[in-house]
């Protein structure tokens, strides 16, 4: 079983129901393409299925992790984050936080000053699969094995 997830908003809030909105924005992916991590739990694992049909998740690798936070990690007042904030919320360098978030040993929301979520833009070259369709009907959506490739195309 994985330690955390990636999870990437892959469709937008139109004619989106209110249910699926509300779990969205429990796992902190209020708009299309915000990327999270979430530590793998069964609570999780079962609100992921829930809006399977809106997001795609994968298992996290550290070296993903530790490319998201060091292009697109952000702080209040969406700046970037520095050695020196890493070493106020009790880590020596990124690489020490993405292994520590690949593991589930931490997660985004409880480290403050960082934002919870990552903004990303819509992949280059665009999405090879069907964005309306789940990742076993040649889609993207639901657990996809191949969003780490997409995910590095939107960084």
């Amino acid at each position: 079983m994985a330690n955390a997830y990636l999870v990437v908003r892959i469709k937008g809030q139109a004619d989106c129901p209110y249910w699926a909105t509300h779990t969205m924005t429990l796992l902190k992916l209020d708009k299309k393409y915000r990327a999270t991590i979430l530590p793998a739990k069964e609570n999780t694992l079962g609100m992921l299925r829930k809006v399977q049909h809106y997001v795609s998740w994968v298992e996290l690798d550290a070296s993903l992790a530790k490319e998201l936070i060091d292009k697109k990690a952000r702080k209040g007042g969406y700046q970037k984050i520095t050695a020196e904030d890493l070493k106020e919320l009790g880590f020596a360098n990124s690489d020490e936080l993405g292994t520590a978030l690949a593991e589930g040993k931490a997660t985004l929301s409880k480290l403050k000053p960082l934002k919870p979520w990552f903004a990303l833009a819509p992949p280059k070259l665009g999405f090879k699969k069907s964005t309306k369709r789940l990742y076993g009907n040649k889609g993207i959506l639901g657990q996809n094995k191949e969003l780490d490739a997409i995910v590095r195309r939107m960084i």
